[in-house]
């Protein structure tokens, strides 16, 4: 009798779309925001002040180091951006890959899935979706500013979470996609974003090098 040896990934691969950079949040933090902002600094519009350059690196590396502190603050381990505009629109948005967390099964003998299960009955706008061959969570909502809840800005927030296949104890990975939605802004651009977050997510390997 054959034994199939299980065994759990040790990472994963995702594939962002043309024109956006990853930000490790444990290592070559400082190096990927020092790449991003010599970048941005070069897509700098013809005919920008010189004497104007240094101040615009300096805004662009404070608004960097916000969005690394928030994504740290949020358990991130990989931040993803938009480094380059889209038809010369520069796109509010991001995605923060999550660290590893433990969540005790529903019952001794059940899996992850009925933990996926409860959390779906709890969670307006979740479903149960697939991820290289792995049951996952997503669900998607509007969340409004709320200034005593430290959200200065309204977004539309997606997120996917995923079970490590044979990880014992059961340990859960989290995608979390943000777009800042302006006042006044047509609803449909912001579906339109989240469709390019699914189809991110439809990238989802499992790593086992």
């Amino acid at each position: 009798m054959t034994t199939v040896e299980h065994r759990s990934p040790n990472g994963f691969n995702l594939v962002p779309p043309p024109g956006w950079d990853v930000i490790p949040l444990y290592t070559g933090t400082q190096e990927a925001m020092n790449r991003i902002v010599h970048k941005a600094v070069k897509q700098l519009p013809v005919g920008f002040p010189k004497d104007d350059i240094p101040k615009a690196r300096m805004k662009l590396t404070q608004e960097m180091k916000k969005v690394v502190r928030r994504a740290r603050a949020k358990g991130g381990m990989t931040l993803y951006l938009p480094t380059e505009r889209l038809h010369g629109v520069a796109l509010p948005v991001s995605i923060v890959a999550s660290e590893p967390i433990e969540v005790p099964r529903v019952r001794p003998n059940s899996g992850p899935e009925a933990v996926l299960a409860a959390l779906a009955s709890e969670t307006p706008g979740a479903e149960l979706r697939e991820l290289d061959d792995t049951a996952a969570l997503r669900s998607e909502r509007d969340v409004p500013a709320d200034a005593a809840q430290g959200v200065d800005v309204a977004h539309r927030q997606v997120e996917y979470f995923v079970p490590i296949p044979d990880s014992t104890p059961d340990r859960y990975l989290a995608f979390s996609f943000s777009a800042l939605i302006a006042p006044g802004s047509d609803p449909a651009f912001y579906d339109t974003l989240v469709e390019l977050f699914d189809a991110v997510m439809s990238t989802f390997r499992w790593s086992y090098a």
